[in-house]
């Protein structure tokens, strides 16, 4: 591939199926699917973690979070593990970031030559308690769950991640018309990273308006309805509770408000693009950090490994892209570090890495029955999660719990368990081999743990992490030295 620019763009907790190039029949994205029709759009594309810190790890490393041991919200991104930012700064390639970037802080050598208005873990420490996951027999934690409010403030507003938001879009804008000026440059990377549609679930009213409550349709394998959830994950399943069908539908119509919100930053990135004159020696990369549950089993956030957490939206358009096309390929964010490197000219160099040219796969004939994983140990979960995608077929092996599998070609809303019927036993047992032929998932659940009460150790012990968390925001806040630019 002939080297080219890179403008790679990412939200944070967008689900994958909330999109209209997806089907979706509600949510207006008109510039993401404006993207999709002139590009590839891979509609099995998933996570490698469902919640934040981790999974920018993976897609910065290319690399498993039981690779790197960045397993939650407290253990951050912070240039430990080479990423692909720093093989391009080897190989003189401009590599710049602007917005989230959720790593450690903005000191650390994570690969860019500039951080623009970066948003990191806070004071470098992040969500300490979230490492707290029964390592202490002695202590109890207070109770909670679900991420709890998420759905219960949704509504019409300004919020600080709105104002962050807008202030991405106009920088990035400025950068690309600064950058179209230049002539004879070298090829850069842009990385442009957006909150929104992550909670708090506030929107601006000309968005919220858009979806009437009325019109929402319920939500999915709702506890209300009989829905009994997994035991791995009915900790997390009381996100709805209490809630009336109005309130629900009030927040899914907010989450529906964000997500052609910050479709509309994007169409703004994308209009400066071509405005620069850069449109046709650009490539572009769209994804998500993760999904959201979005009601569906009774949850608001990420933490699990069912459809709507861990699939998240993929598309890729630009030179040597198929135009329109729809890869059913199954691919996950450590897929794009050797696609940078391709759209860089350069050799990814690390034959370990797990991942695949999303050019090459883009380009190839699909191959449904290529293998993705995903993984989880961080907040609320009281063991390890580990998810193999393969075929028509979803394995998730939980540590001390039973597992479940889903006919994901004949069963795409995962609302059967299979992995207690004969007929699937080969199945289970097939995807269950290979999954432990990549790790051994009681170890690395118990390596895992050992690493997070280390952690909380160095800060005192559960009580004072509990202690200095208490009234915290359960979500990551602008920092006072940006909000003063907004």
């Amino acid at each position: 591939m002939k080297a080219q620019n890179l403008l790679i763009l990412m939200s944070d907790e967008h689900n994958a199926a909330m999109m209209g190039a997806a089907g979706h029949g509600i949510v207006q994205t008109p510039n993401l699917d404006a993207l999709a029709s002139r590009g590839t759009r891979f509609n099995a594309a998933y996570t490698n973690c469902p919640i934040c810190v981790p999974s920018r790890a993976s897609f910065a490393t290319g690399r498993y979070i039981h690779e790197t041991g960045y397993w939650d919200n407290a253990i951050a991104y912070d240039g430990r593990v080479p990423g692909w930012g720093h093989k391009l700064q080897a190989a003189g390639i401009g590599v710049e970031s602007i917005g989230k970037l959720h790593y450690r802080n903005a000191e650390d050598p994570t690969g860019f030559d500039v951080q623009h208005i970066p948003l990191h873990i806070k004071d470098g420490v992040g969500m300490v308690q979230g490492s707290i996951r029964g390592q202490f027999p002695d202590f109890t934690p207070p109770p909670g769950g679900g991420a709890p409010g998420i759905a219960q403030e949704a509504g019409a507003g300004e919020t600080a991640y709105i104002q962050y938001d807008r202030k991405i879009a106009e920088r990035a804008s400025a950068w690309l018309q600064d950058a179209g000026q230049l002539t004879g440059a070298n090829p850069w990377v842009l990385f442009v990273s957006f909150v929104s549609p992550h909670y708090p679930l506030v929107v601006p009213a000309e968005y919220f308006d858009l979806y009437p409550i009325q019109d929402m349709p319920d939500a999915k394998l709702d506890p209300e309805d009989g829905f009994v959830p997994h035991p791995w994950s009915a900790r997390l399943s009381k996100g709805t509770a209490g809630l009336s069908r109005d309130e629900k539908r009030r927040a899914l119509a907010a989450y529906f408000g964000l997500c052609t919100f910050v479709d509309d930053q994007i169409g703004r990135v994308l209009a400066a693009l071509d405005g620069a004159g850069l449109g046709a020696d650009t490539r572009v990369l769209y994804t998500s950090d993760h999904g959201e549950s979005a009601g569906s089993r009774g949850m608001w956030g990420k933490s699990v490994l069912y459809e709507e957490a861990c699939r998240v939206p993929l598309i890729l358009a630009g030179a040597d892209v198929p135009a329109g096309k729809v890869s059913a390929t199954p691919v996950s964010l450590v897929d794009a570090y050797p696609a940078i490197m391709d759209a860089a000219g350069l050799d990814a160099g690390d034959a370990d890495l797990p991942g695949r040219s999303l050019f090459e796969i883009a380009a190839a004939d699909d191959k449904t029955d290529r293998p993705v994983f995903s993984e989880y140990h961080a907040m609320r979960s009281p063991s390890g999660a580990y998810m193999l995608r393969q075929g028509g077929f979803k394995y998730i092996s939980y540590v001390g719990y039973e597992a479940e599998l889903f006919d994901l070609a004949n069963d795409p809303e995962e609302t059967r368990n299979l992995t207690a019927d004969p007929a699937y036993a080969s199945v289970r047992a097939d995807l269950d081999a290979r999954l432990r032929a990549m790790l051994d998932t009681d170890a690395t659940d118990a390596r895992a743990k050992a690493d997070q009460k280390a952690l909380v150790e160095r800060h005192g012990g559960p009580d004072a992490v509990m202690a200095r968390a208490a009234g915290a925001k359960n979500f990551t806040e602008v920092p006072p030295e940006i909000l003063a630019e907004l």
